[in-house]
C-alpha cells in the first residue's frame, strides 16, 4: 500500500508532504485530547453494552485510552503530523499500546461525529468556567456598588459634565450589562449540550447504538435530531463567538471607563500598582496597560466572530473540510474573554476611588442645571419655558465666571421669580441625588436596593452561577 494513512486503502500515492502540512490540524486541535478520550470512552462503553465489542475489549480500550491521556498530561506522548489530527493519534498510539482491538474502537463513529462531538465538551466546559468568572466579577460589582453608594460623581454624556450621579450607580450599570452577558452564555449552553456522536459521517450508522445512552454517558441533555445537520452544524461555535464578541465590546468599555479615570486629566481613579506598568523612557509614568489590553484584545475576538461566519455561509451539507478552520478563532475566543474577566476582577479591588477629585468635578461645572429646571416646572412653570429660564442662567454663569450654587437669591430671581429659598436645597449635588429615588435611580437608597435584588437575583435563578 502506497500510504499509510487509516483511511488510504482507497489511494494509490502518498499524500504530498506540502500537502500533509497544509491539512494537518493536530498543532491547533491537540487541545481536544481530553474530550476526545472522554468522548471515545463513552463509545466503547455504548459499544459494549449493545453487544459490538466485548466487555473485555471495551475495558482494554478504555483502560488504554486513560493511559494515553496520562501521556499526553505528562508531557511524554509524541503527536504526529502525519496523522492529521488530535482523533488519528490517539487512535493510532491506541492501536500500538492494546493491539487490533484499538481498531474496533471507530465502529458506528466517524471523524465528523467525533469531532462535533469534540468541540460542544471543550465548549460546554468553556462556558461553565466563563460563567462561573462572570459570576465572581458580578458579585466584586456588588461589592464595590454597595461601598460606593453615596459616593458622589459626574455623570456624563458626549463625555460632557451633564448630571450628577453615584459611582454605586455606575457600577451597577457595568453589573447589568455582564448580567445579560451571562444569561446569554447560560442559554448557549443549552444549545451546545446536545449530542452528535452517532452521526458518522453524515446519514448514521447501520449498527444498533444506543445514542441515548452515549448522551447519558457524556452528561447531553438530549441528541441530535438530524445526522446531516449534527456533523455541519457550528451554530454553537457561531453563538459563543457572538455572545463572546457582546461580552467584550461590554468588558472594553468597562476598561475605557478605567483608563479615563485613571488619567491625569480625571483622577478619579487610582489603580493597585500590582496591574499597571511603567515607561522604558519615562520613569514618572503609571500607564494602565492591564484596562488597555482589555480595550484591545475586543477587537480580537469580534474579528473571531467575522471568521466562523464567513467560514459556514457557503458551505453545503454536510460536512467540509472547510470546518477544519473553526477551531483557532474558538480557541482564541475562548481564551481572551475568559482571561479578560478573570483579570479584570482581580483588577476591581485594587482601584483607589478618588471621592474629593469627582466631587469637585461636579462643582466646576453646571451639573445641577437639570434640577433647577425641574425645579422651575415644580412651581408651576411649563418645561420648555423652565428650559430656556435656566439657559439663560448657566449663559449668564459662563460670562460671569460663577457657578450655578453661586449665585445669591437675588440674582437666581432676575431670570425667574418664582425662585425661592428652598431652591438652594434643590440645586445642591445631594439634593439633585437625593431626588432621583425612584427604581432604577442613582439615590443611594436606590442604588442599595438594586444591589439588594440583584444579590438575591444572582443565588436564586437555577443553573446561573454556573457550574465549577
Amino acid at each position: 500500500m502506497a500510504t499509510d494513512k487509516p483511511w488510504g486503502g482507497r489511494f494509490s500515492q502518498p499524500t504530498n508532504q506540502m500537502v500533509e502540512q497544509f491539512t494537518q490540524s493536530v498543532d491547533v486541535d491537540r487541545r481536544l485530547y481530553k474530550h476526545d478520550i472522554r468522548g471515545s470512552v463513552a463509545h466503547a462503553r455504548m459499544l459494549a453494552k449493545v453487544g459490538i465489542l466485548s466487555t473485555k475489549e471495551s475495558e482494554a480500550i478504555v483502560s488504554g485510552l486513560r493511559e494515553i491521556e496520562r501521556e499526553i498530561e505528562d508531557g511524554r506522548f509524541t503527536w504526529s503530523v502525519s496523522l492529521e489530527d488530535v482523533h488519528m493519534n490517539i487512535e493510532h498510539a491506541l492501536t500500538q499500546k492494546i493491539g487490533e482491538v484499538g481498531k474496533k474502537l471507530h465502529t458506528g463513529r466517524s471523524r465528523n461525529d467525533q469531532i462535533a462531538t469534540d468541540m460542544r465538551l471543550l465548549l460546554r466546559d468553556a462556558v461553565d468556567e466563563l460563567t462561573a468568572l462572570l459570576y465572581r466579577l458580578q458579585t466584586t460589582l456588588l461589592d464595590m456598588a454597595e461601598r460606593e453608594a453615596e459616593t458622589l460623581m459626574p455623570g456624563l454624556t458626549h463625555l460632557q459634565l451633564a448630571q450628577p450621579v453615584t459611582l454605586g450607580h455606575h457600577l451597577m450599570a457595568w453589573f447589568e450589562m455582564l448580567d445579560r452577558d451571562r444569561k446569554r452564555m447560560t442559554e448557549c449552553r443549552q444549545r451546545v449540550n446536545v449530542l452528535p456522536l452517532g452521526s458518522a459521517a453524515l446519514a448514521g450508522t447501520s449498527f444498533p447504538i444506543d445514542r441515548s445512552f452515549t448522551a447519558k454517558e457524556l452528561g447531553f441533555d438530549a441528541i441530535c435530531a438530524n445526522s446531516l445537520d449534527a456533523v455541519s452544524d457550528r451554530d454553537f461555535v457561531i453563538e459563543f463567538c457572538s455572545h463572546s464578541a457582546l461580552l467584550a465590546a461590554h468588558l472594553s468599555r468597562i476598561a475605557e471607563e478605567l483608563v479615563l479615570w485613571a488619567s491625569d486629566q480625571y483622577r478619579y481613579i487610582e489603580i493597585g500598582d500590582a496591574f499597571c506598568t511603567g515607561s522604558s523612557i519615562m520613569p514618572q509614568k503609571k500607564n494602565p496597560d492591564v484596562a488597555e489590553l482589555i480595550r484591545g484584545k475586543c477587537g480580537t475576538v469580534i474579528g473571531n466572530l467575522v471568521a466562523v461566519l464567513v467560514l459556514i455561509k457557503s458551505q453545503p451539507l454536510a460536512y467540509n473540510r472547510d470546518n477544519q478552520e473553526d477551531k483557532s478563532p474558538l480557541f482564541t475566543t475562548v481564551d481572551t474573554v475568559t482571561e479578560c474577566v478573570r483579570v479584570l476582577n482581580a483588577m476591581l479591588p485594587t482601584i483607589e476611588v478618588k471621592r474629593t477629585v469627582m466631587r469637585r468635578a461636579l462643582e466646576a461645572g453646571f451639573s445641577t442645571a437639570t434640577d433647577l429646571a425641574e425645579y422651575l416646572v415644580g412651581k408651576g412653570v411649563a418645561f420648555r419655558d423652565a428650559h430656556a429660564v435656566v439657559g439663560k442662567t448657566v449663559r449668564y454663569c459662563i460670562d460671569t465666571g460663577v457657578g450655578l450654587n453661586q449665585l445669591s437669591l437675588d440674582q437666581l430671581q432676575k431670570f425667574s421669580l418664582v425662585i425661592d429659598d428652598d431652591v438652594f436645597s434643590a440645586i445642591s449635588l445631594e439634593g439633585s441625588i437625593r431626588a432621583r429615588a425612584h427604581p432604577g435611580g442613582t439615590a443611594p437608597e436606590q442604588v442599595k436596593a438594586a444591589v439588594a435584588e440583584a444579590r438575591n437575583r444572582l443565588v436564586s435563578t437555577p443553573g446561573e452561577r454556573g457550574r465549577p
